[in-house]
């Protein structure tokens, strides 16, 4: 059974997906504007919002990627914003939210800082981030603190067990991503021919997406897609993880990178770019290698059959994966974490208010 809400929000988001390719038509000189980061939109979230939080008593109001419906939000409940990045950053670094015009582009920062500045706690994934929320949006630092996301898997391998895992005759890549060209797919391509050349039998695996027709190869394997809801093809994902020597991500935009905890849960070291908040979550030689932005496949080749070619040094980088994810990379840690920053956050709140009530009359 489909609930009443659940039907309005299907109803909402094809409504606003027929709004944006509408906007998007009458869009002039080829500039855009992000059709949901809009005034009367936000007002209507936060009027939406503020009804529900009448209906039952909350302490704190916790908004993952919720600046929109944050921005207006008419409450006395503390609000803790939750968030990968900033607009600012992502402004002509994402796809989406490039080529705006200058009124989305103002709109989107005033949405911003009006939410920012309302939220009594902020958490980011990432120093990267955090620092924008300060030095572009004029967050209050004591607000501001940075605990990195971790793996969306429900069930982990045991440390024992990936700790025993070895590499493969034949060199395994595993690139995960939905997008091919912003998951520098080419790249992940050409990294697979330089390794060829160079001697090492080589099988890249896409997952998620389909490459064009003109990346076509014998030892390239596509899965266009794999529902983590389902559990069968869940189980295929993890399988792919547990089965692979690299996950490969050349990225050209990315703000944390979920995959990166996923692979590294199950001890899978991680090949990737120097991009966004990137080299925060993948430290070279602990569980993995960040290449500069502009390294092609030759260069991502090299660093692989560097690692490749010696079991040693390969075994080792497994176990330091499986660290990373065991003490920064994983929910439990995000979730203790946070808890003690609302605490606190409470806390200061309650004496704040305790405070006012019996301050002096002058």
């Amino acid at each position: 059974m489909v609930s009443t809400d659940t039907k309005k929000s299907a109803g909402k988001t094809a409504l606003y997906k027929r709004l944006r390719n509408v906007l998007r038509k009458f869009s002039i000189a080829r500039k855009y504007f992000v059709y949901n980061y809009r005034v009367s939109i936000a007002r209507k979230f936060a009027a939406f919002a503020a009804q529900k939080l009448l209906e039952h008593p909350f302490d704190v109001v916790v908004a993952p990627a919720s600046l929109t419906e944050v921005a207006f939000l008419d409450t006395d409940i503390p609000i803790v914003l939750v968030e990968d990045a900033t607009f600012a950053l992502l402004h002509n670094y994402y796809p989406q939210y490039s080529n705006l015009t200058q009124s989305s582009v103002r709109t989107m920062n005033a949405i911003s800082e009006r939410a920012i500045k309302k939220a009594n706690l902020l958490i980011y994934t990432t120093e990267w981030a955090a620092r924008s929320a300060v030095e572009d949006y004029h967050a209050d630092q004591q607000k501001v603190h940075v605990v990195p996301m971790g793996a969306n898997f429900e069930h982990i391998p045991p440390k024992e067990i990936i700790q025993e895992r070895k590499k493969f005759d034949r060199c395994r890549l595993l690139f995960v991503g939905v997008d091919w060209q912003r998951k520098g797919g080419p790249i992940a391509f050409e990294t697979l021919l330089s390794l060829e050349e160079m001697g090492i039998e080589t099988e890249l695996i896409i997952c998620g997406c389909t490459p064009p027709n003109s990346f076509l190869h014998k030892s390239m394997r596509v899965i266009p897609f794999l529902d983590k809801n389902d559990e069968s093809q869940r189980n295929e994902l993890a399988h792919l993880y547990l089965t692979s020597d690299f996950l490969l991500l050349p990225t050209r935009s990315e703000c944390f990178g979920l995959v990166f905890c996923e692979a590294n849960a199950f001890g899978l070291p991680v090949i990737t770019t120097q991009t966004g908040g990137v080299p925060e979550v993948v430290r070279n030689g602990e569980n993995g290698f960040v290449l500069p932005f502009n390294a092609k496949g030759a260069e991502y080749a090299q660093v692989i059959a560097r690692i490749y070619r010696e079991d040693e040094q390969y075994a080792e980088l497994v176990k330091s994966s499986r660290a990373a994810y065991d003490t920064r990379l994983n929910w439990d840690n995000w979730g203790k974490t946070v808890n003690t920053l609302i605490t606190g956050m409470l806390h200061r709140e309650s004496d704040y208010e305790i405070s006012d009530i019996s301050s002096p009359i002058h």
